[in-house]
């Protein structure tokens, strides 16, 4: 089962003892300031946590996975997630 924004606010709500409308305002600030950050090309580093970058992509050639048939795949950009060392031994 994932962790979706709403559990994300009430487990905000049930540590913090904040309006749940404050925690609502909390969420969406940060997570505003991470999209913001990414769309204007600057990585987004949480100590402890993790780094969110913006990679570019060339266009290549791939295949149609329904007819095997090769074609092109635009360039685009992709945002990468690299977990900090610290989140990896927590985890493992």
């Amino acid at each position: 089962m994932s962790l979706t924004k709403e559990k994300i606010i009430a487990n905000l709500y049930a540590a913090d003892n904040l309006p749940k409308e404050k925690c609502v305002q909390i969420f969406e600030s940060m997570f505003q300031i991470i999209k913001d950050e990414l769309q204007n090309g600057r990585a987004v580093m949480i100590s402890g946590f993790g780094r969110w970058s913006v990679k570019k992509k060339k266009s290549r050639i791939g295949r149609n996975p329904q007819t095997g048939e090769p074609m092109e795949i635009s360039a685009r950009k992709v945002v990468n997630f690299k977990s900090s060392l610290k989140l990896k031994r927590q985890i493992l």
